[in-house]
């Protein structure tokens, strides 16, 4: 059970019924204070471009982070050579950082929508808090890469990764 920045865990079949039901959550923070993930797989009801601060923008997809602040915005890249100030998760992947630049490239196609995923809010756990919903079977801890957050479709990716936990 080794939770680290870039782990990604799926929900199990003891949160069947509630808002994490066939979940999968990138873990982009884990330390003594607690543990901050993002959901990757549930898409948000509107895109990007029909919210109206960025109305002129692109359509980008964006994802139903998690329950916590869902009135902010927050971004996943793994552009690091275009995108200034990101915190590294794992792997070449990167959290937030320069959101107008960030913007600016995926309306002039420098950076694809692949190479990016937009969070309306996120999850939250107490320390020691995931570490115990994880021993009491609710989620499972997969050996997925962090880049599998960037995955062209976001369909079926619980099934995936669930399949894999059962091998």
């Amino acid at each position: 059970m080794n939770i680290q920045a870039g782990s990604i865990i799926i929900s199990t079949v003891l949160l069947n019924d509630t808002s994490f039901e066939h979940v999968a959550i990138v873990i982009t923070e884990h330390n003594e204070n607690g543990t901050i993930g993002y959901v990757f797989n549930q898409p948000f009801p509107r895109s990007f471009n029909e919210l109206e601060e960025f109305k002129h923008s692109i359509p980008v997809p964006l994802y139903a982070g998690g329950p916590v602040q869902t009135d902010m915005l927050y971004f996943m890249h793994c552009r690091p050579d275009l995108i200034a100030g990101g915190d590294l998760v794992a792997a070449d992947v990167y959290m937030n950082g320069d959101f107008k630049k960030a913007v600016q490239l995926l309306n002039n196609g420098s950076l694809s929508i692949h190479e990016v995923r937009l969070f309306i809010g996120y999850c939250g756990w107490d320390a020691k808090e995931l570490e115990a919903e994880i021993e009491e079977g609710s989620w499972h801890v997969t050996d997925a890469p962090v880049t599998a957050v960037f995955a062209a479709s976001v369909n079926g990716v619980w099934n995936k990764l669930a399949d894999a936990v059962q091998h």
